[in-house]
């Protein structure tokens, strides 16, 4: 065998601190190695070509790369020694920049461990072979996880090229908190006025089937053929009866129902449809406030309904669906802000989260867009708006900034005084980031045209001055001294984390999720909307947060990719998945049960039991491989031979 060895200086950042020729003549010395070279740039075009040449003129079997991250340049150096001539998957790399070069000073000592990392690849390589992807075909249909302004962007942009759409939302309707929200900055724009055609394509499009109403309850299968299975929410009325007419929601008796849309500023009715733009508008009973559900009596709405749509015996469902992708944009949710005790921790009327305060602006709200104190009614004269609520706040596990609070701060507080000319809106911040297009400007207008005071310091404490007020107290850190506002309302710019259920659902789409339930992408700068998991998408503030531009550029990011997935006529299995050998397998089970993908399946042979894989299914975790107690199951291109011979080469050096 003849393996060809080339170090990456990378610039400075790994020959700053190795010696890269050093390693590469070190390298000659190593069995099976006929040629060593080290190369400033191995990624770049004529690196590549140097690798190809060397394949061709040393007729080199197998190549080793000393450079970064696999995880970044593994693909391109596989395609090309393919390029080349040889099997991609004759190809090692060994990581001399992040495990070496970036953690340490000592050149010398660093020369030494490159050294060793690419002993332990050439050893590894001269126990490779030749593998080879098996082709399949896939589904052409696409599944679209949340109705939000991503998840709908997602569902239009594939159902424009031709793919057709199933998208699932779990609430009763689409349009996320989007729908929710009065106004957009900077633009001051109705949010229903843009979210409202969008969400009417997606109701009228001949591409696009939309389950609202349900969630995702199970995954199985494999990229380009995942086998989904839906749960249909009872919703007690008949929707292909229902035509919204509202009559069921004017005659309910139950109107003291908390109303989840409008964040339970006001009440509504145990039947009722969210708001007037709904999609689709169809009545949905609460079956916790309805008294025909939880008493036996009434029976109102049935009575009044002209189609005869309501229907109390209506049970869950499941369907199942197969598709051949699948977007996640299951959207965001407030944190729990109640653990600022200093803030009332929930317990002052007047003391309200900016999204419960854009229910108060919108026309469609309860209040019908007047800005109305929740304890009394009356106008408030003076806002206090307090940013960074549950963000940048490490006391209570929340490092990071979420994003988009600084603007909608800047928004409400210019709505304020278009609502109410003679009212006063002060701001407390830390930073302002407004780091987008036309959005410093909309953050300046609200100064300078609006009169906004911004307020350099963290809040302390908040508290009732007896006479229908708050005293917000807090520190100028710019003056350097403390601060007192008096307010008639405070609006709490509270952050965000993943949508309720997201670690759930992330478990049964095999995907990961960081601490705060948002979803991990499979590289944050050069796979943003993938993961690990091939044919599983990400889209919107289901992987971090992000406004609305960004939602919308990642769900069609989202939906580019999955139409150039779905685009070609067959796809490729990877074959780096385990291999039962069936004369050691004992038929225990117990690889079926650590498979996290369901890819080991229990088969007879000649009467016996034992374990066989799903080729297409297996995604190479290797779990079952350190779980057989017999060494019957093997990963292809990680044996334990494979592994067993780096570690001994490291221990030999």
């Amino acid at each position: 065998m003849k393996i060809g060895v080339f170090i990456c200086h990378c610039g400075s950042n790994i020959a700053g601190t190795v010696d890269c020729g050093k390693v590469a003549e070190i390298a000659k010395t190593y069995p099976d190695v006929a040629f060593s070279t080290d190369t400033m740039y191995t990624c770049s075009e004529p690196g590549q070509e140097e690798i190809v040449a060397a394949i061709k003129e040393h007729k080199l079997d197998g190549v080793v790369v000393a450079s970064c991250t696999p995880r970044m340049h593994e693909p391109t150096f596989r395609r090309t020694v393919e390029r080349a001539g040889l099997n991609k998957y004759m190809f090692e790399m060994a990581n001399i920049r992040e495990h070496v070069s970036w953690i340490g000073k000592d050149k010398e000592a660093n020369t030494n461990k490159a050294a060793e990392l690419v002993r332990i690849a050439v050893e590894k390589l001269r126990r490779d072979n030749p593998l080879f992807s098996k082709s399949f075909e896939s589904t052409k249909r696409v599944l679209v996880i949340g109705g939000g302004v991503a998840g709908i962007q997602a569902a239009l942009d594939c159902a424009d090229a031709g793919l057709d759409v199933l998208l699932v939302e779990r609430e009763s309707h689409i349009g996320g908190k989007m729908a929710k929200l009065d106004k957009t900055f900077p633009t001051v724009d109705c949010s229903s006025c843009i979210l409202g055609p969008k969400m009417v394509d997606v109701a009228q499009h001949p591409k696009i089937t939309l389950m609202a109403a349900s969630e995702v309850t199970n995954v199985s299968g494999y990229v380009g053929n995942f086998t989904v299975t839906v749960k249909k929410k009872a919703t007690y009325v008949d929707w292909s009866k229902c035509t919204g007419c509202g009559a069921c929601m004017d005659k309910c008796p139950a109107k003291k129902t908390p109303d989840k849309f409008n964040e339970f500023v006001g009440p509504t009715t145990a039947i009722n449809i969210p708001f007037p733009q709904a999609i689709p508008k169809k009545a949905t009973i609460n079956a916790e406030f309805c008294r025909k559900l939880t008493s036996g009596k009434c029976g109102v709405c049935a009575k009044v309904c002209p189609t005869g749509a309501i229907n109390y015996e209506m049970k869950d469902e499941e369907v199942t669906e197969t598709v051949g992708a699948i977007v996640a944009a299951t959207g965001y949710d407030l944190m729990d802000w109640t653990v600022y005790g200093e803030y009332g921790a929930g317990q002052y009327p007047d003391v309200i989260t900016s999204l419960q305060y854009e229910r108060i602006m919108s026309a469609s709200g309860p209040t019908g867009g007047h800005i109305k104190r929740p304890s009394d009614g009356k106008e408030p004269k003076s806002v206090v708006f307090i940013q960074c609520v549950g963000s940048r706040d490490k006391s209570i596990g929340r490092p990071y900034c979420s994003g988009f609070c600084c603007m909608y701060t800047a928004k409400q507080a210019v709505l304020t005084k278009d609502h109410i000319p003679d009212s006063q809106s002060y701001v407390f911040y830390m930073d302002i980031r407004s780091n987008a297009k036309l959005y410093d400007e909309f953050t300046r207008r609200a100064v300078e045209e609006y009169g906004t005071q911004y307020i350099r310091g963290r809040v302390s404490a908040i508290q009732p001055d007896g006479h229908g007020q708050y005293i917000v107290r807090g520190a100028d850190t710019l003056l350097g001294k403390p601060v007192e506002v008096k307010a008639d309302m405070v609006v709490l710019a509270v952050g965000i984390e993943g949508s309720k259920g997201a670690n759930k659902l992330a478990e049964t789409l095999h995907i990961s999720y960081d601490g705060f339930g948002f979803f991990m992408e499979s590289h944050c700068k050069l796979r943003p909307v993938e993961t690990n998991t091939a044919g599983v998408f990400l889209a919107g503030v289901a992987q971090g947060p992000k406004d609305i531009p960004s939602s919308v550029a990642q769900g069609s990011g989202a939906a580019a990719k999955v139409i150039g997935l779905l685009s070609k006529p067959l796809l490729e299995s990877d074959p780096q998945i385990s291999v039962v050998d069936i004369k050691r397998c004992v038929g225990c089970g117990k690889c079926i049960k650590v498979c996290p993908f369901q890819a080991i399946v229990e088969k007879e042979i000649r009467g016996e039991k034992k374990a066989q894989t799903i080729e297409a299914v297996c995604q190479g975790c290797g779990l079952c491989t350190a779980t057989c107690p017999q060494g019957a199951i093997q990963l292809s291109h990680f044996t334990d031979n494979q592994i067993l011979a780096e570690v001994d080469a490291l221990c030999r050096f």
